[in-house]
């Protein structure tokens, strides 16, 4: 993995208008990258939602990792991506090359958005939130807490039990309960 390579959820836009104590950013997009899969599509769907309340519009931006052998291809990730997330005009889906804050940076996002599973990924997270930092001066980072029926399901868990053909109903969303039907064969 590059040093300041970062697959998070992305923000950006101006401060404008927001609940009691809030800042709302608008008028430029959101940016949402996605690392994990395939279960953090379910944990997806919710930062993205959550991120809605933060600016106008997201982009879930899927990058690309040529050093990584990733159990989906781009184009299968992106798809069950829009199946978990849906069809909200204001949510787009992109794939990107090379650095997150370069594609922050060409999309006007001034905000990342990460969801943190468990207190364990905060190091590696804060580490690429100051990498990040130091790369562009006025990109922030804001975490998000996922929901407590999350926090202990992790991808590799849920491949594994896939892989031998467990039932991952119920864990994952149902477009991605099939894809990994279709992927083991089972």
């Amino acid at each position: 993995q590059q040093i300041g390579r970062d697959h998070g959820r992305v923000g950006a836009g101006r401060a404008s208008g927001g609940g009691a104590g809030s800042q709302r950013r608008a008028g430029h997009p959101v940016q949402v990258a996605q690392r994990q899969q395939p279960v953090g599509e379910r944990v997806v769907r919710r930062v993205v939602t959550r991120s809605l309340a933060l600016a106008d519009q997201v982009i879930v931006a899927v990058a690309r990792n040529s050093a990584k052998q990733p159990l989906f291809t781009l184009q299968e990730r992106m798809d069950m991506l829009r199946a978990v997330c849906g069809d909200d005009p204001r949510v787009r889906y992109e794939a990107f090359d090379g650095l997150l804050v370069d594609f922050a940076r060409r999309e006007g996002a001034t905000l990342i958005v990460r969801g943190l599973r468990a207190v364990s990924d905060f190091e590696y997270e804060f580490q690429m939130a100051m990498m990040n930092r130091h790369l562009m001066a006025d990109l922030e980072t804001v975490f998000l807490v996922p929901p407590e029926d999350a926090t202990w399901l992790s991808s590799s868990l849920v491949r594994e039990v896939a892989r031998y053909g467990g039932d991952v109903t119920g864990l994952v969303h149902p477009a991605v309960a099939e894809a990994l039907r279709r992927k083991f064969g089972r």
